[in-house]
């Protein structure tokens, strides 16, 4: 089977609404041909899933879910629960888990300390590969496969053969579906910051006051102010928090210390 092909690629790729349904059934015998299927979620802290031109829900009217599944797509706690959904934030490459924990190619110690207790009642799968999304603005999207054997609990193989594949073709699909049906961000066109923009906002990010600001900036007060209010308005931010957390989702910033 050419699994990795320029063809398949194209047809999970989603171009206008009517397009969704055909690129979703696409990503869907995708899987199947993999003995898996697909459980897509464009923003996994929105409850909501991915749904045709129509409205219709993809995961029952195009992957196949039904309520013998459990109803995965129904429980607004999964996206906080899931130790799936808790590894999609801090793993940006495609792994596998079950009860036993999470792999991937490379080693990622955040991946150690996630707590898989009652694994497959919170994951609501005996095992899965996952592939975080990870789009603008901090929007983070997943598409999970799961065996269709409901019995299968080690994917390692499958991981190995498929796991380069239904990353690209994951990503391409939750991508183009985010871009087709996603609301547009309130930014005004003309949101470049500054170089003193940006420094006031970084010490902003860690706590620093105006005053304090200014004394590590040697700079006046008042100039602090202005930069950060010139930040804010240029982000359509209505506080300094705000202004800050607009900073980092363009990459201007880093909210770790």
């Amino acid at each position: 089977m050419n699994l990795l092909s320029q063809e398949n690629i194209d047809a999970v790729r989603v171009t206008s609404p009517e397009g969704i349904r055909p690129a979703a059934e696409a990503l869907h015998r995708i899987a199947m041909d993999c003995g898996m299927r697909a459980a897509p979620a464009h923003d996994i802290a929105d409850k909501r899933t991915p749904v045709d031109a129509e409205g219709n829900m993809l995961a029952t009217a195009v992957f196949g879910w039904g309520d013998d599944d459990r109803g995965w797509w129904r429980n607004s706690r999964i996206a906080l629960d899931s130790p799936l959904t808790t590894a999609c934030r801090f793993e940006s490459q495609p792994f596998w888990a079950n009860a036993e924990g999470f792999r991937t190619f490379d080693h990622n110690s955040y991946l150690d300390s996630i707590n898989i207790t009652n694994f497959e009642q919170r994951a609501m799968t005996r095992a899965a590969i996952a592939v975080p999304v990870h789009l603008p603005f901090g929007q983070i999207g997943a598409v999970s496969f799961n065996p269709l054997d409901k019995d299968k609990t080690d994917l390692s193989e499958e991981f190995r053969l498929y796991s380069d594949a239904f990353g690209l073709y994951a990503r391409t699909f939750i991508a183009t579906y985010v871009q087709i049906m996603g609301s547009t961000q309130a930014l005004p066109p003309q949101s470049r910051l500054s170089k003193r923009e940006v420094e006031c906002l970084r010490w902003a990010a860690i706590g620093k006051t105006d005053l304090e600001i200014s004394m590590i900036m040697s700079r006046s007060r008042a100039t602090v102010r202005f930069h950060l209010h010139n930040a804010a308005t240029k982000l359509n931010a209505v506080n300094r928090s705000q202004t800050v957390f607009k900073a980092a989702q363009l990459g201007y910033i880093s909210l770790q210390n």
